[in-house]
């Protein structure tokens, strides 16, 4: 049964009587029941059902706000009364009042985040798509599943918000000798994934990459596959873009509002109104999201925000509220798309006399928050451009480069889109077409 994790038909009504127990309440659900389809070793090793129901409550007085959360529906009053506790005590406390609040009612935007070749991605279906990658590639491992993803949010100012959202997704590595390549991909929609046309691809680029050599410390025109540009994007919000890091006066914002800092091609913004990767159309303080450029057209844009760094930074919110595990609430960017350009992959790659095209990067980590640098190794199909056409593979190598330096050199954008999840971010996803840039450092180069 393709269901979600709490019946929808009363869960506004249940959600607004919990909200009574306190006079400033919010409360939000983040729920998902995922299903999931293993496959290594020849076999299918471990199909899996997951369903994970989150309720979170914020409760305001005078300004200060206090939170306590729960996993099921009959813990929502004593979690309402626990926070409406923590925050009269926080107010006791305090001098002034504080600056939180809750948001007032708007509708959100209508998504088509429903779809039914999603809901008809059964275990069947997904089988026979392991059956085929394991018959194309007895080497091949990774996963194909789909999920229900349910968010709902109702406060005491009348905001009352519910979706139900498909997710479909897809990963798989292909080895060949020492020759790897990786894919994966996720959607609303199941047929955007293109499973048949992906697993093929995947053996023949690990099949090609048999007898890799290594790639000389050098800098070197770059092609990425979207997977590697997805990568590189997904830290754009650690450079200034977030709400909390411009509301302290870090990074590009305060730096270089406006400034031109990438390509005129490279537009990347936080955009829930895309049909590409997991959009929702609002966030969990209810508010409705909008469409936030991190860079437009190469230009320093605006920062994705809550309502507490909106009040701070003295503009709307974004529509950008998130709680991840382990970590503080704040406004995290959670649909980002590199727009595409028009370019197929091997026209980006005829453009190179000698290059390097590069598939993923893996284990990358932030430098510099100010010069945008970071550090990380590519991975598996990657080879040497030589002449317009891929040449000899090449194993992984250490980088360490400013994302917002390859950014400025950016000349070419592919038009396909491929997605990948955020990791901590719930429903988070980066989007990217393949790019071509210039002067990428590996290894030790000056």
């Amino acid at each position: 049964m393709f269901t979600p994790p709490v019946d929808p038909a009363t869960l506004l009504d249940d959600l607004s009587k919990a909200a009574k127990g306190a006079d400033t309440v919010e409360i939000a659900l983040l729920g998902r029941a995922g299903e999931y389809t293993r496959f290594a070793g020849g076999r299918i090793h471990q199909p899996q059902n997951i369903t994970e129901t989150q309720f979170t409550v914020r409760a305001i007085v005078d300004g200060h706000a206090a939170r306590a959360a729960c996993g099921t529906l009959g813990g929502l009053d004593a979690a309402v009364r626990k926070a409406a506790e923590l925050a009269r005590a926080l107010a006791a406390r305090a001098k002034e009042a504080g600056p939180h609040t809750i948001a007032t009612s708007a509708a959100a935007p209508g998504l088509p985040v429903w779809h039914e070749d999603t809901e008809a991605f059964d275990a069947g279906a997904r089988a026979a798509y392991a059956s085929s990658a394991m018959k194309q590639n007895e080497a091949a491992a990774g996963m194909f599943g789909r999920a229900v993803t349910q968010m709902a949010v109702v406060n005491s100012a009348g905001v009352a918000h519910h979706t139900l959202a498909t997710e479909a997704s897809g990963s798989m590595t292909a080895t060949v000798d020492e020759g790897t390549s990786h894919w994966i991909d996720l959607h609303r929609s199941s047929g955007a994934l293109g499973i048949e046309e992906a697993i093929a691809r995947t053996v023949r680029e690990a099949t090609a990459g048999r007898g890799r050599g290594p790639l000389p410390d050098g800098r070197y025109t770059v092609v990425l596959g979207p997977q590697a540009a997805g990568e590189l994007i997904g830290f754009l919000p650690d450079f200034g873009f977030a709400g909390e890091l411009a509301a302290a006066g870090v990074g590009l914002l305060t730096d270089r509002p406006g400034a031109e800092i990438a390509a005129p091609v490279v537009t990347v913004a936080d955009d829930a109104t895309a049909p590409a990767g997991l959009p929702i159309g609002f966030d969990l303080e209810g508010t409705p999201k909008s469409r936030v450029a991190l860079l437009d057209k190469g230009r320093v844009g605006a920062a994705v925000t809550d309502l507490a760094t909106a009040h701070a930074l003295g503009t709307a919110p974004t529509g950008h509220a998130h709680v991840a595990r382990e970590e503080p609430p704040r406004p995290v960017a959670a649909n980002l798309l590199l727009s595409p350009g028009d370019q197929t992959e091997e026209e980006l790659i005829g453009g190179v006399e000698r290059g390097v095209y590069v598939q993923r990067f893996w284990y990358t980590r932030l430098v510099d928050r100010v010069t945008g640098t970071i550090t990380g190794v590519s991975r598996d199909g990657c080879f040497l451009i030589e002449n317009g056409r891929l040449a000899a593979p090449v194993a992984g190598a250490r980088f360490t480069h400013s994302v917002l330096d390859l950014l400025a050199s950016v000349d070419g954008l592919g038009r396909e889109l491929r997605s990948q999840p955020v990791m901590n971010v719930w429903n988070g996803a980066a989007t990217a077409p393949a790019l071509r840039g210039h002067d990428f450092r590996f290894g030790a180069a000056s």
